[in-house]
């Protein structure tokens, strides 16, 4: 008898183990979850292997089995009707692609532009539908701030506005911290914090109304120090830190708060060699004599070239930020963290958890030439 019952539970054990393997390759085929489900499968196999129970075993396989059920399942998303989303620097780049994203799902937009007569926002009154609406809104001017807000909430009345989108930014030059100017970083807080924590402050009584959802598109450098990003990526720090407060203390009025960080896209944050150029221009007009010494013009003016680098690398394909957007505006549980594009998630790892010894070294030599020695050192 004992030995019966033992073969009928080996029989459904084979049978869930090749459920297992089946759901597991299905999921694999469809692309969902890959790596969860794959560490799931691996785990479960190892496990059977070290148990000698078919009891315990049957046990182990038939929860992996849930599991993997439970992860590989086809989220369902909130409806885009009544909905209501606000979203800064649409003229071009990210926002521009996301407004008209969000645009042809269904929901109701308002884009947010620095300048409403700009090609990109001339493009998006031309082509998008009667839901979007684009607004005059330079976040860094707050009666502009002020005659939005009233704008949209007259527009939405008691539904309140869902989802606010923080995506306005300037990245300016990359150089050396040492040489930017202040003006430069006044600007980058200006702009990158300041205006995205008052354009929150202001609309975060409708996001409130709506229970819904307050979104920061910070960047990795803004977590991990960036040689030439000095500037730039502690304003995109300060954001992400403001973002995590605010995560905690909106949760009591059932508030998400969340924080994209892209990988390498090609998006007009760049700036353009004319940019650039009045840029260099600037810096060097503005340095000490010492400093400039240290340096050198040629070196400066070689700095650009980090610029130039990254545009040839990055991904002009932004479907990936705008499936983690629209995930983050419309799952009914979103992530507090995106990583969308190519090995967004790797460098953070490896800073967080590597040696700062080794971190160092490897962004040294992903983000510095070693053709961009400054003068004093060439001459050493």
């Amino acid at each position: 008898m004992e030995g019966t019952v033992e073969g009928c539970l080996g029989v459904i054990y084979d049978l869930l183990v090749v459920i297992c393997v089946g759901v597991l390759l299905l999921r694999a085929a469809e692309g969902r979850s890959v790596r969860w489900l794959g560490l799931l499968g691996v785990s479960g196999v190892m496990l059977s292997c070290l148990v000698h129970s078919i009891a315990l075993k049957l046990g182990i396989v038939s929860v992996l089995c849930s599991v993997i059920h439970y992860v590989g399942r086809e989220e369902v998303m909130l409806p885009t009707q009544n909905k209501a989303v606000l979203i800064t620097g649409c003229d071009s780049g990210f926002g521009h692609d996301l407004a008209r994203f969000l645009d042809s799902a269904g929901m109701r937009v308002f884009a947010g532009v620095l300048d409403e007569r700009s090609p990109g926002a001339l493009k998006l009154k031309k082509d998008a539908s009667q839901n979007l609406t684009v607004l005059q809104l330079d976040i860094t001017d707050s009666s502009q701030i002020t005659q939005a807000h009233q704008y949209i909430q007259r527009q939405t009345g008691k539904t309140g506005l869902w989802a606010l989108v923080n995506n306005a930014g300037v990245l300016g030059y990359v150089c050396d911290g040492e040489i930017l100017p202040i003006k430069m970083y006044k600007k980058f807080l200006d702009v990158n914090f300041i205006g995205s924590v008052e354009m929150t402050q202001v609309f975060l009584p409708q996001i409130r109304q709506s229970k819904g959802r307050l979104i920061s598109i910070a960047s990795m450098a803004g977590e991990v120090p960036l040689s030439g990003f000095a500037g730039y990526g502690a304003s995109k720090a300060a954001l992400i830190s403001f973002s995590g407060a605010m995560r905690q203390e909106l949760s009591r009025w059932g508030v998400k708060v969340i924080i994209i960080q892209p990988g390498a896209f090609k998006t007009n944050i760049l700036g353009n060699r004319e940019q650039w150029i009045s840029a260099q221009e600037d810096i060097l007009s503005g340095l000490a004599q010492e400093v400039m010494a240290s340096y050198g013009e040629e070196n400066i003016r070689s700095m650009q070239q980090r610029l130039v680098n990254m545009s040839s690398v990055s991904s002009s394909d932004t479907r990936p930020f705008l499936e983690a957007l629209k995930h983050a505006i419309l799952s009914p549980r979103p992530k507090p963290f995106y990583y969308p594009g190519a090995c967004a998630w790797a460098l953070p790892f490896l800073y967080r958890h590597g040696p700062t010894s080794l971190s160092d070294r490897v962004l040294s030599q992903v983000f510095l030439s070693s053709d961009e020695q400054p003068a004093e050192l060439l001459h050493a």
